[in-house]
């Protein structure tokens, strides 16, 4: 694997972490399907508690999958997936790239 490759699996690796966890999966699926919703949204929607929703989230915007914006008192999350499918994407192009194989 060139060091390029591994470069960019490096930085693939927060992605990576939260795609690990299904719950995360439902959050950015309703995110997806409901654009902007806060965390008590989003908790009559899963099957998770508040505290847990919001760990995910906080979890997820470290990692750049959601952001949030401030409407009053309100938090709104939103997903935000393009630079993150930008990065999956360019590591397999890395990896089709230097390991010889095509997709």
């Amino acid at each position: 694997m060139s060091a390029q490759t591994k470069a960019i699996l490096k930085q693939c690796i927060p992605t990576f972490s939260i795609l690990a966890d299904e719950n995360r999966h439902e959050i950015l699926d309703l995110l997806i399907i409901h654009g902007k919703l806060n965390v008590n949204e989003l908790t009559e929607k899963i099957h998770l508690s508040r505290p847990a929703v919001s760990h995910h989230l906080k979890l997820m915007l470290q990692a750049g999958l959601v952001q949030v914006t401030q409407v009053g008192k309100e938090r709104y999350y939103f997903a935000t997936l393009e630079d993150s499918a930008l990065l999956l994407k360019a590591l397999v192009e890395s990896l089709q790239e230097h390991c010889g194989w095509s997709g």
